[in-house]
């Protein structure tokens, strides 16, 4: 008899222990709707900005990724062209070519026979021109890296102010449903923001570094340029 006692004990134990875990078990989805309304607007909100911040990563990336592909035989057809005289032909290599590199290119071979310090400058300010393009939309996205975690932060504040306002007002009989609902919403919130943040700064970082790269290629081009234009004939 004590020995079937003792396996229902145990069997029930079992039971209410599968019961914790399940009920400790809670999915993404419902942490997210677990905030309360506060919560879930701000979700809401850092979740655009994450959408806005992966839209314009990609859309910069396959931006700058398409500029920076230059001919390696580029300048040496463009120097070939100057050297004989076919600047005609040199212009339309550059228009072929449709890319920074070769836009600054052009921008000083339709100034050749001016003195090299206004080809200099004209190439300068081309060059300036060619970088504000690459770097379209990027202040956005260091924007959201910034604003993100900020947000989540806010997030932080109302969740707590929910949970002190319902401990105020219930004489410390607060329902611990509502209490969970203000905690819920200043940590889930939090979470969601440093996310958003951390993958916005990353891209940021990573597209900074790519735009770099290709500053340096139009650098390079406009003093071989310079170069060609040195030589003695």
């Amino acid at each position: 008899m004590l020995y079937f006692i003792q396996q229902d004990t145990i069997a029930q134990t079992a039971q209410d222990t599968a019961a914790v875990s399940e009920e400790k078990t809670l999915s993404i989805f419902d942490l997210l709707l677990s905030g309360g309304i506060a919560g879930q607007i701000i979700i809401l909100i850092l979740f655009i900005l994450l959408f806005a911040a992966v839209y314009i990563y990609f859309e910069r990336l396959f931006a700058i990724k398409s500029a920076s592909q230059v001919d390696k035989n580029f300048m040496h057809q463009i120097k070939d062209s100057v050297s004989n005289g076919n600047i005609e032909s040199a212009k339309m290599r550059c228009s072929q070519a449709d890319n920074p590199v070769a836009r600054l290119t052009e921008k000083g071979i339709s100034r050749i026979g001016s003195p090299l310090e206004d080809i200099n400058t004209a190439i300068e300010n081309a060059g300036r021109l060619e970088v504000y393009k690459l770097e379209k939309n990027v202040s956005i996205l260091a924007t959201i890296a910034g604003v993100a975690p900020m947000i989540g932060f806010l997030g932080t504040v109302i969740g707590m102010v929910i949970a002190f306002h319902e401990l105020a007002t219930s004489s410390g009989q607060a329902q611990m449903g509502l209490l969970a609902e203000g905690i819920y919403t200043a940590m889930t919130t939090t979470v969601a923001g440093l996310i958003v943040g951390i993958i916005a700064y990353i891209g940021y970082n990573h597209l900074v570094v790519k735009t770099d790269k290709v500053v340096h290629q139009m650098e390079a081009t406009a003093v071989d340029f310079l170069d060609l234009l040195n030589e003695p004939a």
